[in-house]
Parts: C-alpha cells; sequence; structure tokens
C-alpha cells in the first residue's frame, strides 16, 4: 500500500511539473522575438533576458525542440538574435548573448561557465572613454556536433566548423575548420579529431584537458 502511495505522490508531482512548464513556456512564448519548443528543457533559474538592466533592447531567442538549458544560463540577444539548434546543450552558468547574430546548430554542447559574445568593444580613441565607443557585432555559429568544454569564451566575428572540440578555458578568437580541437589562449588547433584519435591509441592523456 505504502510503494503505491509513494508511486501515486510521485506521478501527481511529475503531472503537476509538466503543467507549471507548459505554462511557464507558453508565458514566455507570448514575448515578442521569443519561441521555446514544448519539448525543449529550460531550467527554472535559466534566464532570458529581452530587456537587460531594464533597457528595452529587445531581440530575438529560438529554442529548438530536445534543446537543454540548465540552472543559471543567461541568454540576452542585446537586440540581436539567439538560435539554437535541436539537441543543443546550454551548461549552468553559461553567458550567451546575441548582439551580432549567435547560431548554435544541433547536437552541440556548451559546458558550464562559458561565454558566447558576438560583439566587441571599440577602443581606438585614445580621447574617449571605450564605452562611448562603437562597438563592432559580426555575428557567431557554431557548428553541429560542437563541444565546448567548460569556461571557454568565444569572441565576435568567427565561425566554428562542424564537429569541433575546444578545451576547457579556451578563447577562441579565430574561425575554426570542420572537426579541428582547439586548446589555449588564444586558442590554437592542436589536431583533426579522426587524427588525434589514431594517436591517442598510443597516448590516452592528449585530450584529456578537454573535459
Amino acid at each position: 500500500m505504502f510503494s503505491y502511495l509513494l508511486t501515486l505522490l510521485l506521478r501527481i508531482q511529475m503531472y503537476l511539473s509538466k503543467i507549471e512548464q507548459n505554462i511557464r513556456y507558453a508565458l514566455l512564448n507570448r514575448k515578442h522575438g521569443v519561441y521555446i519548443s514544448k519539448q525543449a528543457f529550460i531550467a527554472k533559474t535559466a534566464n532570458l533576458q529581452l530587456n537587460p538592466g531594464g533597457l528595452p533592447l529587445g531581440g530575438q531567442i529560438h529554442i529548438s525542440a530536445n534543446a537543454s538549458i540548465m540552472d543559471g544560463a543567461i541568454l540576452a540577444p542585446y537586440g540581436g538574435s539567439i538560435y539554437i539548434g535541436e539537441n543543443v546543450f546550454i551548461g549552468p552558468y553559461c553567458v550567451i548573448y546575441g548582439h551580432g547574430g549567435l547560431n548554435i546548430e544541433k547536437n552541440t554542447m556548451i559546458a558550464a561557465h562559458s561565454v558566447v559574445i558576438p560583439s566587441n568593444h571599440g577602443f581606438s580613441d585614445r580621447e574617449k572613454t571605450i564605452s562611448s565607443q562603437p562597438a563592432t557585432s559580426l555575428g557567431i555559429n557554431i557548428g553541429e556536433d560542437v563541444w565546448i568544454a567548460s569556461g571557454v569564451r568565444v569572441l565576435d566575428g568567427i565561425s566554428i566548423g562542424k564537429g569541433c572540440v575546444i578545451g576547457a578555458g579556451a578563447v577562441v578568437n579565430k574561425s575554426l575548420l570542420d572537426y579541428s580541437i582547439a586548446v589555449g589562449v588564444p586558442a590554437k588547433v592542436i589536431g583533426q579529431r579522426g587524427d588525434l584519435q589514431k594517436s591517442s591509441q598510443n597516448n590516452k592523456s592528449d585530450i584529456a584537458y578537454t573535459n
């Protein structure tokens, strides 16, 4: 009897959680420029900021089916756009901006505390404050099946090719070809996935630092 009641309570809790999620998504989808698939997961503490700091900047956020936005992640388009493809994982406390446009294609994983910024401050005029100089916003494209490890910074104006792996803590300031493995500050390509797989049979520590 006890196990039956426990199972029943768990089912009720799951049902109520699903209702709460549907209501939350419906309210978010009522905001101009926002689309969230019913099959996506957005943690309660994730933050979609269309008006960061109270500024009415707007923009667009598209979150596709089976995408996961984890606890503490911030998505702020700043008047631009953020497109998140199917099965994309955005880890805890990532900061994802959209100034010049950000496209993250399907099956890509971005680990905790990473920052993606499709914008950059101007600072060429020493007579003006950096904050008063015009920014550039070229946009960022992240291809499908990319693994971006924890604490990575992806800077404006670059494209990360299909199947790339970016090591933890790297700063990506140049575009990467498909299946590149890049590490360091600034990020440098150390090989291609197929090539490194062959060499790692002899030295399994080759890619340990990309976790």
